[in-house]
């Protein structure tokens, strides 16, 4: 089991955002830096690999709507069988 934890309070911009999870996600030189791409690309993580997110409020402060948009993203990739696994704060 992989486990990454990603931290809302250090993506204050969109394209930091992107710069961040880049580096934290291990992404591919060809990701593309946009909601899109990040979904192309969380498609290659296995589900032994566990994402969570810390600091979402946060994450809803420094982004606003597209904070939203991200968690989506996150979500909607970890629903595909055999997927990563994507949780928030838990407890």
């Amino acid at each position: 089991m992989e486990l990454i934890i990603i931290d809302g309070k250090r993506m204050t911009t969109v394209e930091e955002t992107h710069r961040y999870l880049e580096r934290a996600l291990r992404l591919p030189p060809y990701y593309g830096h946009n909601l899109d791409a990040l979904y192309d690309c969380l498609g290659d993580l296995s589900q032994n690999v566990y994402i969570i997110l810390i600091n979402g409020d946060l994450l809803d402060s420094n982004l606003g709507e597209y904070a939203q948009k991200l968690r989506a993203v996150f979500t909607d990739a970890s629903r595909v069988p055999f997927a990563f696994r994507f949780l928030e704060n838990p407890s």
